[in-house]
């Protein structure tokens, strides 16, 4: 173990250096917010992250997991292996209206902040690149390849319009997949009678699920759109892909509440003499965990810079990988206030608000929060020894069966 001397001035050391990196953590934060690159495809917000911690000293290795946009940068040799992850997709349509601009740039900022005490404090920092959020599950991928085995604890935040403590801020898990309908095309004027129809199918099944969701719990979300319904008027539509996703907080009430929806589809088909393929569009994600032990001390470093965190227990929908995570190791995902945002996420208002001068506020302060909550930490003997026997009975994150195939 790292022989550890306690250096009272480690926190502010960590937050003058996050300080002076403001300006190019904002200037890091706006260039991500103008590539507004898709899942998989965040070649320049990668590279533009990546490229500032190289230029710091961090250790970069790109290309990790087999995922072209993912990577690793790492500094320090210390037992207690920190990672801040870091997000940089953007949503189709609406750019960054989820803020991941701000995530990249606070993880930089708090992984700068760390460096500066990594060798009194006996940390190593690895930032993770982390591509896809929104869709793909690069987490996940990343977790599957062993990325996350070596890490004592990891976090980072998340950008809304209010501040709200680890110990309220939820996430359900979701599971997504694609129905497929297949029928028999026909003359839709000619010679209906011999079509089987696929658009059909799927009407029935939108109707069941609909009835459906009079009987779900306030936790459960059910989400579909057709991704695919036929081609013209004139002929019977043959194949109708249903894109739909299931949400809930547990994850036993997740899997039963998907074989209900299975049977939605399978109504749909058997109403219509249609065969039915049901098959997962990507990897599943789980329930957040937060871990107290890092919720604590972020709660009181929001506080300390005159934010006010809400406390409160509120169950709020949404899903991320970063749940995947948290089952794995002790993690935190906070959101961290872009002040006086009146937009949701995932809206042209709040991808405006990204921007502005509130969330170049956020960008420094939530990576002075994640610093200061890993000095907390640090230099708690007691939390870091029990962290650190977590992590050594841990096994490694269960790789898939089979190799997963390279994104590009």
């Amino acid at each position: 173990m790292t022989s550890l001397t306690t250096d009272l001035a480690a926190g502010p050391r960590a937050d003058r250096a996050i300080r002076a990196a403001g300006e190019r953590l904002v200037a890091l934060s706006h260039e991500v917010h103008g590539y507004a690159e898709l899942a998989f495809e965040e070649h320049r917000a990668a590279a533009a992250v990546s490229g500032l911690l190289a230029g710091a000293g961090f250790a970069v290795e790109t290309g990790v997991a087999g995922l072209p946009t993912a990577f690793v940068a790492s500094y320090g040799s210390g037992d207690l292996v920190v990672g801040i992850c870091a997000e940089y997709d953007a949503l189709p349509e609406i750019g960054h209206a989820c803020g991941h601009n701000i995530i990249a740039s606070s993880a930089v900022g708090a992984a700068l902040g760390l460096a500066e005490v990594a060798d009194v404090l006996g940390l190593t920092v690895k930032v993770l690149g982390t591509p896809a959020e929104e869709h793909g599950g690069g987490k996940v991928l990343m977790l599957e390849a062993g990325c996350f085995d070596d890490l004592t604890v990891s976090l980072m935040v998340h950008p809304a319009p209010t501040d709200v403590a680890p110990s309220s801020a939820t996430s359900q898990g979701v599971a997504r997949f694609a129905a497929t309908f297949t029928g028999t095309p026909s003359h839709a004027a000619a010679a209906p009678h011999l079509g089987v129809n696929a658009a059909d199918a799927a009407v029935v099944s939108q109707v069941a699920i609909g009835l459906l969701r009079q009987q779900l719990p306030a936790t459960a979300r059910v989400a579909a759109f057709v991704s695919e319904g036929g081609k013209v008027t004139n002929i019977i539509p043959e194949r109708v892909v249903v894109d739909f996703e299931v949400r809930e907080f547990d994850v036993e009430a997740q899997a039963r509440l998907v074989e209900r929806v299975r049977a939605c589809f399978e109504a749909g088909a058997l109403a219509t003499g249609c065969s039915l393929a049901i098959e997962p569009t990507e990897p599943e994600y789980a329930p957040l965990l937060q871990d107290a032990r890092l919720g604590a001390p972020f709660t009181a470093a929001l506080t300390d810079l005159g934010r006010e965190v809400h406390t409160e227990s509120k169950l709020a929908g949404g899903s991320t990988d970063m749940g995947n995570v948290s089952q794995y190791l002790p993690s935190i995902h906070p959101m961290v206030a872009v002040a006086g945002s009146e937009h949701s996420p995932h809206t042209h208002g709040f991808a405006a608000d990204a921007i502005s001068p509130a969330a170049d506020r956020t960008v420094v302060d939530a990576a002075l929060a994640m610093a200061r909550t890993v000095v907390a930490v640090a230099e708690d003997p007691a939390v870091r020894a029990e962290l650190l026997a977590e992590q050594a009975a841990r096994s490694p994150y269960p790789r898939p069966a089979a190799s997963q195939e390279n994104r590009s």
